[in-house]
């Protein structure tokens, strides 16, 4: 099994309803993978964040959503920022 620590920023973080959460995962799962179980678990508003979001590993920025997650990592969900 892999630990995952989601961590949820802005507008994720409303979508979601916590600032964070401790997500087990099957051994060997990829972002991609990782994101359809947030999906399930907050059905309502984070799908839609997710669509638009970027995504931090451990603090690097992830493109590649088939990379896989190891085993203690902190998965960041960054909506995009308004500003100037």
């Amino acid at each position: 099994m892999t630990t995952v620590l989601v961590r949820y920023f802005a507008s994720a973080r409303a979508a979601a309803g916590v600032e964070q959460e401790t997500v087990l995962l099957p051994a060997g799962v990829s972002v991609h993978e990782a994101l359809g179980v947030l999906r399930e678990r907050h059905p309502v508003g984070l799908p839609r964040v997710l669509e638009a979001a970027s995504f931090l590993i451990d603090g690097i920025a992830v493109r590649d959503h088939s990379r896989l997650l190891p085993d203690g990592a902190e998965l960041d969900v960054l909506p995009p920022f308004a500003g100037g």
